[in-house]
């Protein structure tokens, strides 16, 4: 299995063991959104567009909820299934998926003050150094503050932004969650004050 199977299955079993109706790091939205959200961005490609291009949201809002008021157990075997062999991420889904289904396993998973760290391999650590370069380049452009995302080995892997530089140290794994918005991640800043502060405030992600 790849990477990005693997953590699609984790996520799957997560799913399965919190229900539904468990609340996410995903804004407003519960589990069974974000699963309505992962089937329609593999399965549905005539109604995808609108997650990111506002004149489509509408049709896209209509089928997102129909795939929301499906039956939890097939939404969750769907999902388990992996894209569909007419998707366009079926050929790359390991480029296309790993970060997307980590992302949103952690989004399960790190809800609550309670929440605990989940031990994670070298292999998949190496694999989430790819995704952190990518998004993080996309997602740090307009930081207000030369924000630098490195490796506790001092490895470089992404950065972006202009002005004073804040060095972001964590594991692969955390900038990534770091470089998508996420909180809470396990990262460590370090710069001018008041340069940190404004790269913690700053929004990131898509």
């Amino acid at each position: 299995m790849t990477a990005a199977q693997d953590e699609r299955a984790a996520l799957v079993a997560t799913l399965r063991e919190v229900g539904p109706d468990a609340p996410t790091l995903c804004g407003g939205w519960t589990t069974r959104d974000l699963v309505a959200h992962l089937i329609l961005r593999e399965g549905r490609p005539d109604a995808a567009g609108g997650i990111l291009i506002k004149a489509l949201s509408g049709y896209h809002d209509k089928v997102f909820a129909k795939i929301a008021a499906g039956d939890w157990d097939q939404m969750l075997d769907k999902l388990a299934s992996g894209p569909p062999v007419y998707s366009p991420f079926k050929l790359v889904d390991n480029f296309a998926n790993l970060s997307e289904m980590f992302v949103h396993h952690e989004d399960v998973r790190r809800t609550g003050a309670d929440w605990t760290p989940r031990e994670i391999g070298a292999d998949l650590q190496r694999q989430l150094r790819r995704p952190v370069a990518t998004v993080g380049k996309q997602s740090l452009r307009r930081s207000p503050a030369t924000t630098v995302l490195k490796t506790p080995d001092g490895a470089e892997l992404a950065r972006g932004g202009s002005g004073s530089v804040v060095e972001v140290t964590g594991e692969p794994a955390e900038l990534l969650l770091f470089a998508f918005g996420r909180e809470p991640a396990q990262v460590e800043f370090a710069g001018d004050a008041d340069a940190v502060a404004a790269v913690k405030a700053a929004k990131r992600g898509f």
